[in-house]
């Protein structure tokens, strides 16, 4: 009888095990069509051969990366020197990025406190305000960021009414412009994940605090920030990696010496002129540069989940 049983539960098991694995194939269908494919495609590509008006050769070749990381003269036969405009490109696009996560966290966190810490009823009301801007294209977003950053847009012609400034700010074309931009277009993925983790906070823990006599600051480093640090890792993330391959807000709110990696990608595939496999290459150096970050990442919330 106990044999039976055992062999019974056995071969539900391996049922649910394979029902499930075809409920799951639709999702891995989708994942593998959609993300892996591209990437896949990416990859192939930065290792062919350039075709002169557009497109590639199937020839393999290292010169997209060769060209990505090294100098080699205008006629290609000078010693190879490190190619610092494309890094410069990437360390801007990093800075940036960067800018942009922590003016999103310096906003979002307040933002999120508050809107976890109102009443049940009110919290859907102000969820709902910060995400009203997803309703709308992000294209159509950024050049309305344009319109009201320009020298004749609405900011200046209210600072102006107000006697705040004499003349126009000039904030178009320039880092501070990419730098809104980003933050206008990224503000609720720091938003969401920090009002998650605030809201399952036991504020009992700063009641104790205070019970112990800790101030505000004290409870806010020393109890509030480490409970709620993986809302605060994710939505440092969810922000910084779109913000590091973006290309909008650059191209429409940067200009040409605003650069980032995102539109150096963008004007390779464009035309007959772009450049295939470089367009790839540089995709494939992004793409490592994202994987290191969120292996570093996990790494880091491993060995703090080890130690707890």
């Amino acid at each position: 009888m106990a044999g039976g049983a055992a062999s019974g539960g056995s071969a539900t098991t391996d049922t649910y095990k394979d029902a499930r694995g075809w409920l799951l194939m639709p999702a891995w269908s989708v994942l593998l069509v959609l993300s892996l494919a591209p990437v896949f495609m990416m990859l192939v590509y930065s290792f062919l051969t350039k075709e002169f008006r557009g497109g590639v050769i199937w020839e393999f070749s290292l010169a997209a990366y060769d060209q990505f990381f090294f100098d080699r003269g205008l006629f290609g036969d000078d010693p190879p020197v490190i190619e610092w405009t494309y890094l410069t490109i990437f360390w801007r696009s990093i800075w940036q990025a960067g800018a942009a996560t922590i003016l999103s966290l310096l906003i979002g966190f307040p933002t999120a406190y508050y809107i976890a810490t109102r009443p049940e009823n009110v919290r859907p009301v102000w969820l709902f305000l910060i995400t009203i801007p997803y309703w709308v294209n992000l294209l159509i977003r950024t050049v309305s960021m344009k319109f009201l950053l320009r020298d004749q847009g609405p900011l200046n012609d209210l600072l102006m009414s107000t006697g705040l400034i004499s003349e126009p700010i000039h904030i178009i074309n320039t880092n501070l412009a990419v730098q809104l931009g980003l933050f206008y277009s990224y503000l609720p993925f720091m938003v969401l994940p920090i009002y998650a983790a605030v809201e399952r906070y036991n504020f009992a823990l700063s009641e104790a605090a205070a019970d112990l006599y800790a101030n505000k600051w004290v409870t806010l480093r020393r109890v509030l920030l480490p409970a709620v640090k993986p809302g605060v890792v994710a939505g440092c993330i969810l922000v910084f990696v779109p913000s590091l391959g973006a290309f909008l807000a650059p191209d429409l709110l940067g200009g040409a010496k605003n650069f980032m990696i995102g539109s150096l990608i963008e004007e390779q595939f464009k035309g007959n002129a772009g450049n295939w496999p470089f367009g790839a290459a540089a995709s494939m150096v992004l793409l490592t540069m994202v994987l290191i970050i969120l292996l570093i990442f996990a790494r880091q919330q491993s060995k703090a989940g080890k130690e707890v």
